[in-house]
């Protein structure tokens, strides 16, 4: 799985079938560490997070599992994604009301996301350097930031 320190491949090429076989592996592995169940729909869920690096609304995902033959009611989707966020398996993406498979999964990180304005694509990054500089702006204003949300707006190199 990359180091939080790496940039995922969203906005280049790279072999997408691999890199959603081994996010998916690492993320059934992370599950079963914690003693949790990755239940089908919640399995389900992933897999269509993973397919394509962008974020996905949640009635998208939930008519996606009917698709598949899943319950077709909105908390089907919703606790299914509750799951995957709480248990660090997928980012929601304030900007678009939508959710993103992470891609650094297990490990404790902060990502910025990179959201392309045409296509949707979303790239997900440490924000280490982001969070180093707003905490010390908030010392500097003798704030505690509990909480940052960085989300990037631009054209990716497609669509630039």
């Amino acid at each position: 799985m990359a180091e939080t320190d790496e940039i995922d491949p969203a906005f280049h090429a790279h072999d997408h079938d691999s890199c959603a076989a081994t996010s998916l592996d690492h993320a059934r592995e992370l599950v079963a560490e914690k003693g949790l169940r990755l239940t089908p729909v919640r399995q389900r869920v992933l897999e269509i997070l993973l397919e394509d690096h962008r974020a996905i609304g949640a009635y998208d995902v939930l008519s996606r599992l009917a698709e598949d033959g899943f319950a077709s009611q909105p908390p089907v989707a919703y606790r299914a994604l509750d799951f995957l966020v709480e248990h660090g398996l997928a980012h929601r993406v304030r900007r678009l009301n939508a959710f993103a498979a992470c891609m650094h999964a297990g490990q404790d990180h902060d990502p910025a996301f990179f959201i392309c304005e045409n296509c949707q694509a979303v790239a997900e990054a440490p924000q280490d350097r982001v969070k180093s500089a707003v905490a010390d702006l908030a010392d500097g204003l003798g704030f505690a930031v509990t909480h940052a949300n960085v989300e990037i707006v631009g054209l990716c190199p497609k669509c630039r």
